[in-house]
């Protein structure tokens, strides 16, 4: 997003995301902390089986990209982290993450500290 930009938020309850073939491609910002990652995780596995289906097969689908930010005390309190990482290597520039660390006190791990911001 710019200044000024238009976003739509959308806080609780049921939602999710499901493009039809033909949509114009939308970029998603996904937000989340602690535990209310697991349905915005479910979210970037369809987008991942999406793009990858794009890549092997040339549906439809039109996809924007998907950008991640999550928040938890440490990185040990991550979840899926692993699996994040691993959708950022395979779709890179589709799909990014950043986490924020509010409590962390010791070292970040290597492979986690160029995605890392906080404490």
């Amino acid at each position: 997003c710019t200044l000024d930009s238009e976003v739509a938020l959308r806080v609780g309850g049921d939602f999710f995301f499901d493009p039809q073939p033909g949509d114009s491609p939308v970029n998603l910002v996904l937000i989340a902390g602690g535990v209310g990652i697991n349905p915005l995780f479910s979210i970037l596995l369809h987008i991942a089986d999406l793009h990858g289906y794009q890549e092997g097969k040339g549906n439809r689908h039109k996809l924007g990209t998907a950008k991640l930010y999550y928040s938890a005390k440490t990185t040990s309190d991550l979840l899926f982290k692993k699996n994040i990482l691993g959708l950022m290597k395979a779709f890179p520039g589709k799909i990014t993450c950043c986490f924020h660390v509010t409590q962390q006190r010791s070292q970040v791990c290597e492979e986690l500290q160029p995605h890392v911001t906080g404490k």
